[in-house]
């Protein structure tokens, strides 16, 4: 399969049983990483090789990536601007629609400050390797995104991990502490593999009574929860006392890019310090005018998430009629554990076979190594939809 693998001095070496592994799951069927869609229809449709297929993996949230404001904006700003900046936000890339977009990220979340970075991604690792410095402590809850792990990486700060949801581990863990040095907790509102939403209210209390700075990475979370789609720390009644908030535009934005805002002025200082924000060309004038307008459609658009909602609480109850229950409480997100990695992937291949595309999830990319069947819905889906994804899950050997 890959001849330089034999070779044990070599650098890819290391790779072998991954690559073993690999080949397995693709003698199974059709490979489900890196997943070829060769015509996008709509927001919920696509065409794989002859067969369309209905789309309940692609964190679509709002449903607007072929929203006709949303699709005229892109286009008008490639009249404007061009299709690319060619250079990093401190050299010749910051265009006027970058501060535009960081002061309407300012209102929508009532922030001092904002931050546009390139991806979501980067803008973890921007905010967070920056913030946290030597001699300082980075307190990340176990189940975190990889960028933040990465993050931690990047900084010279002490790295803690706390149990999953647990503000009583956080505080045991911060009592601890030294009492030098700056601490920072970094948490998400809605949690991308699981669907769980994190106590954010309670790890507040808890960070600021220990002295601590709380991160909450909103990427899953802006646009289905809190009064205008403003995210878990909202609907919890806490997004004044967040320091810091980040997000991405991949999902609900239907862009790309990303995003952090502080109630905290002093942000807008690591724009002079932080590497992944430093030394990476913008986002492009198309990425920026999406983000803008989904931006304005979700900030005054309600029907948006009430269409999610209703899809949400639809599908939670098929797929609980159908044996098959969920392991978090009804969200966007979804996740169906399976026994095993093989029965999991054998039921991907069945849902394909009937014209449902959902996220295969496996070790060591999961929660305590589970195997999950993963679904994201979206405003843009119907109840006939909801109706086949139901339909499909019916039909495994191991429903009911």
């Amino acid at each position: 399969m890959f001849d330089t693998l034999g070779d044990k001095n070599s650098v890819f070496a290391k790779f072998q049983k991954l690559a073993e592994r690999a080949k397995a799951v693709e003698a199974t069927g059709r490979s489900p990483f890196g997943m070829r869609f060769d015509d996008m229809l709509s927001q919920t449709r696509a065409r794989v090789g002859n067969a369309e297929i209905l789309l309940a993996g692609t964190n679509n949230y709002m449903g607007l990536t072929f929203n006709p404001d949303v699709m005229a904006a892109a286009k008008a700003a490639i009249d404007a601007h061009g299709t690319a900046t060619t250079g990093s936000r401190l050299a010749n890339g910051t265009y006027s629609d970058h501060l535009d977009l960081e002061d309407e990220l300012k209102d929508y979340f009532n922030a001092a400050s904002a931050i546009v970075c390139t991806t979501g991604y980067q803008a973890n690792l921007a905010a967070i390797s920056a913030l946290a410095g030597r001699g300082d402590h980075l307190l990340i809850d176990a189940d975190s995104h990889a960028c933040i792990y990465d993050a931690c990486r990047l900084s010279d700060a002490t790295t803690i991990r706390f149990r999953h949801n647990s503000p009583a581990d956080l505080e045991k863990r911060l009592s601890r502490l030294p009492v030098d040095g700056a601490r920072l907790v970094v948490i998400e509102g809605l949690y991308s593999m699981l669907g769980d939403v994190a106590p954010v209210a309670e790890f507040v209390e808890v960070a600021h009574a220990h002295g601590a700075m709380l991160f909450v990475d909103e990427a899953h979370s802006v646009g289905g929860y809190g009064e205008k789609g403003r995210g878990v720390s909202q609907a919890q009644g806490v997004l004044d006392k967040v320091d810091f908030i980040s997000g991405t535009f991949s999902k609900s934005f239907a862009s790309i890019g990303g995003f952090c805002v502080s109630r905290h002025e002093a942000l807008e200082l690591i724009r002079l310090v932080s590497r992944p924000y430093l030394f990476t060309a913008s986002g492009s004038p198309a990425n920026v005018a999406t983000a803008r307008a989904a931006l304005a459609l979700i900030a005054s658009d309600s029907t948006l998430a009430k269409s999610l909602w209703d899809r949400v609480h639809q599908l939670y109850t098929g797929l609980v009629d159908a044996g098959l229950t969920p392991v978090s409480p009804p969200g966007p997100i979804m996740a169906i554990s399976r026994p095993d990695e093989h029965q999991a992937l054998a039921e991907w291949n069945m849902l394909m076979n009937a014209g449902v595309y959902v996220n295969l999830a496996i070790p060591p990319a999961t929660p305590q190594a589970q195997s999950l069947l993963r679904l994201s819905l979206s405003a843009a889906h119907t109840e006939d939809d909801i109706n086949q994804i139901i339909a499909a899950f019916r039909s495994l050997p191991q429903a009911g």
